[in-house]
């Protein structure tokens, strides 16, 4: 379980202090749960905090029980928590089965690199031994990170907005991997995401505006509330064009 004890972050800018993230608490023990808000409202540094990437200014880090606060994100790596971010690294000289085979920390069989491929929804024979560069999509890159969590087997996976910078067909096929994570990957799986249909398949929804925990809640609890404000939102752009 993660749990997230009064967590604030606060940025000097234009020499003043900005409150990026006001004390907040967030227990996170359920299989697949979606981090969703407003731009701006705090959830990508919510997500850097968790991985290690960035300190929190104040309050505790969880991870089942243990204090993981001032831990680099390497340790925390170490400890179970994988991170995933919203573009995804070149690693050039590097084929897929060598990144897989190091996110897993040990060889694999090519048998064993396939597998999990396909778990992702890539042809094995065509990606196995494919160099990690510029030649690769961004749907490509995305699912071949996806596989790396995978094969690390961590106690939570966390993602940045995934579909971030990826074409519709990719994004319909994300889903579809997704959809199969939620179903057979142990462990917490925690996205950080605006698009319905990844909220449609989360155990529980977390609303972050304004740098603080909105809404809590199962999908049935929050959508409704989500699509009302999403729709008085259209509503008055639709005023203020007009």
């Amino acid at each position: 379980m993660l749990e997230l004890k009064n967590i604030s972050y606060v940025v000097s800018e234009n020499g003043s202090e900005k409150e990026i993230l006001k004390d907040i608490n967030l227990e996170i023990d359920e299989h697949f749960v979606a981090i969703t808000g407003p731009n701006g409202g705090g959830k990508s540094t919510l997500a850097k905090i968790i991985a290690g990437i960035i300190r929190p200014t104040s309050g505790q880090i969880l991870l089942d029980g243990e204090d993981v606060t001032e831990c680099s994100i390497t340790e925390r790596a170490n400890k179970g928590i994988s991170f995933a971010f919203q573009q995804p690294v070149h690693f050039k000289g590097l084929t897929v089965k060598d990144l897989i085979s190091i996110a897993a920390g040990k060889p694999m069989k090519v048998g064993e690199v396939c597998d999990i491929l396909s778990e992702v929804g890539l042809c094995a024979r065509d990606y196995v031994n494919r160099e990690v560069n510029g030649s690769l999509s961004g749907g490509e890159l995305k699912r071949i990170e996806i596989a790396m969590i995978i094969a690390r087997a961590t106690k939570l996976s966390l993602f940045d907005e995934p579909e971030a910078g990826i074409d519709l067909w990719s994004f319909n096929s994300l889903i579809q991997v997704f959809e199969k994570l939620r179903d057979d990957v142990h462990g917490s799986i925690l996205i950080i995401s605006h698009q319905e249909r990844i909220l449609n398949i989360a155990d529980k929804i977390v609303v972050i505006a304004n740098g603080h925990i909105d809404t809590v809640g199962t999908k049935a609890e929050v959508m409704p509330k989500l699509l009302n404000t999403s729709a008085e939102c259209e509503v008055l752009k639709k005023k203020q064009r007009g």
